[in-house]
């Protein structure tokens, strides 16, 4: 790893995207090989978003959800439509098989990388990015892109792990999975600034 931020972000998002066409459209795949720690994975973050959701479970943003692990286990089971957003295509497709009859409650697919997306605006109670964070570089212009609804709901960190943060103020480059990992001093800040403000 090399610490500072890619110097070409264009670059940065393109080695990022044929990473992602190389990888199988299979649980395994998506967790990077760590395909056995997903039923733990889920119900850790379930009883995370269980402790917050008190009103507004109408809709859902899964946010890199590949062939749709979380949306399935996680966010289908809590909200009654869920929309699903990823940067590769043959994830998308895998997923209308992957999420079965629970797939008609699929809003939309959007095959578009994270840094050019925009959320739309008070469509979303949650909007979930779990294990993708450090694939975007500019964390405040992806949180500004969209508003939510007028519930009390925010968007949540379940990516927020001892893996993803450093206890330092650097911001570190993973030059393998082409990902940046935020410093937690920087993650902090976007989140007080941008996710726990009054609505």
């Amino acid at each position: 790893m090399s610490t500072g931020l890619v110097e070409d972000e264009s670059q940065f998002y393109c080695k990022a995207k044929k990473y992602w066409k190389n990888i199988p459209p299979t649980v395994d795949g998506m967790l990077g090989g760590y395909g056995h720690i997903s039923s733990i994975d889920i119900n850790g973050s379930k009883k995370f978003l269980q402790r917050f959701l008190r009103t507004g479970t109408t809709c859902a943003l899964d946010c890199g959800a590949g062939i749709g692990r979380i949306t399935k286990r996680l966010l289908l089971p809590l909200f009654k439509t869920v929309d699903m957003v990823d940067v590769t295509d043959e994830f998308l497709s895998k997923a209308k098989t992957f999420l079965g009859e629970d797939g008609k409650r699929i809003g939309e697919y959007y095959c578009c990388g994270l840094q050019d997306f925009a959320p739309e605006p008070n469509r979303y109670d949650v909007i979930w990015i779990q294990w993708v964070i450090g694939e975007v570089i500019h964390l405040p212009n992806f949180f500004c892109q969209g508003e939510l609804t007028g519930t009390e709901q925010r968007c949540f960190f379940d990516s927020l792990v001892a893996r993803d943060i450093l206890p330092s103020n650097q911001t570190t480059f993973n030059g393998l999975v082409k990902q940046h990992t935020p410093s937690n001093q920087s993650l902090i800040s976007t989140c007080h600034s941008l996710l726990w403000q009054d609505t």
